[in-house]
């Protein structure tokens, strides 16, 4: 677990999780790819390719022409920089941030903040980007009770006022401290480092447990698996935004990756296009689940729990891309590996919350169902999940990966 808990805890943005993303897939044969070179790939060859520095694609190239695709997504909320944000204001420096993604805003008080991303510089008119993550930690401060004595009847952040870290106690120069930059993007991420909890140890609590720990268990079964024909592994940015964005899951990322596989394995247009009908992808995300002090809050007989096993996610309007068909599939998988499984819906009379793979589809129209492992405290500073359920997740990709699966007109086929 240490490998993931120091992914965890170093991955401050989609900038840092892509980084190691490439660096633990080059430590294990993967040869880089460039969207701006020719790609030239061989049978059983494993490659990985880059797009913003925020997102990665990995892939193995086995026997056989249908795609098995995980995809997860990099980032987490956050507090993003402004241009120009210092702030001098009553003896203190404060930094002018706003809100990245839809966190839990009171949990990011008075917790260690680090500044992290990347910055842009340019010389001669080349302009370069660089990632970022500062050796020092800024803070917001609560409002002490005394000074709003309903804090704790009701408090709801105002998004200007409130979520703006102090830098320091006097005028300080931030475009020095980040290398005097033409450029940048910048946010103040949890820097908590992670903690194990619970009698026997079995719960863990770190900051971007969504998504990442999706992110490293899809790395390590790509990396680990026996794989059996073409596998994938998508990490996006941008799904806490809504994955509109060059790199995010309503791009063309992965749909030209997997152009570019089938013009590289010499594929017409009509065996690409059967390949793809035959293919299955999971959209790999996290899950609600039972809360232990607010039980009403969950479906009354679809309630992820964690120890529970990994997640099978369902939803009648489809923000979840589960159908009875892909749902067999993964059930099939599992069961013929010996993990644990469980499924999840949210109340009927509560807003479900979507993720990656509906929009992805949308770009890859591939069969698909959405997994993740059962969590606490989501979009929190800091969110907590079983170390069993983690465990079970990789062995549940490494066996997805490893099957050899096809998709019909009246099913799939499961081997």
């Amino acid at each position: 677990m240490n490998g993931l808990l120091d992914f965890l805890e170093t991955s401050y943005t989609a900038y840092q999780a892509t980084e190691h993303a490439a660096a633990f897939l080059k430590k294990r044969g993967f040869t880089p790819l460039s969207e701006h070179e020719e790609w030239k790939m061989r049978a059983g060859g494993k490659y990985y390719v880059v797009r913003g520095g925020s997102s990665i694609i990995a892939f193995t190239l086995g026997a056989g022409e249908n795609y098995k695709i995980i995809a997860s997504h990099t980032d987490s909320p956050c507090l993003k920089l402004k241009e120009n944000p210092i702030r001098e204001s009553d003896g203190f420096c404060k930094l002018n941030a706003e809100p990245y993604g839809g966190g839990i805003w009171y949990s990011f008080f008075d917790r260690p903040l680090a500044l992290a991303g990347r910055t842009v510089t340019e010389k001669d008119g080349k302009i370069t980007a660089k990632n970022f993550v500062s050796d020092f930690r800024v803070l917001i401060p609560s409002l002490a009770i005394h000074m709003n004595r309903s804090v704790n009847e009701s408090f709801a952040p105002d998004l200007q006022t409130d979520l703006q870290p102090v830098l320091s106690l006097k005028k300080t120069d931030l475009d020095a401290l980040l290398g005097s930059p033409v450029s940048c993007d910048i946010y103040a991420v949890c820097a908590e480092k992670p903690f194990v909890s619970g009698a026997d140890g079995e719960l863990i609590s770190a900051p971007r447990v969504d998504n990442l720990t999706s992110v490293y268990a899809s790395l390590r079964a790509l990396a680990e698996a026996d794989e059996n024909g073409i596998c994938v592994c998508a990490c996006l940015d941008s799904e806490e935004v809504g994955s509109r964005t060059q790199q995010g899951a309503g791009s063309d990322f992965l749909r030209t990756v997997l152009a570019r596989i089938a013009l590289c394995l010499k594929l017409s247009d009509e065996a690409h296009c059967r390949a793809l009908a035959a293919s299955f992808l999971i959209s790999l995300d996290n899950a609600h689940s039972l809360h232990p002090n607010r039980p009403e809050k969950c479906d009354p007989t679809n309630r992820a729990r964690l120890g529970g096993g990994v997640v099978i996610k369902g939803h009648a309007d489809k923000a979840y891309t589960t159908d009875a068909v892909t749902s067999a599939v993964l059930k099939t998988v599992f069961q013929k590996a010996g993990v644990k499984y469980q499924s999840f819906y949210n109340r009927s009379d509560m807003r479900s919350g979507g993720t990656l793979g509906a929009i992805s589809l949308g770009q890859v129209s591939v069969p698909s169902a959405d997994l993740g492992i059962a969590q606490l405290a989501m979009h929190s500073a800091v969110e907590t999940f079983a170390k069993d359920d983690y465990l079970q997740l990789e062995k549940g990709l490494k066996a997805f990966y490893a099957s050899e699966i096809t998709v019909t007109d009246s099913g799939a086929l499961v081997k």
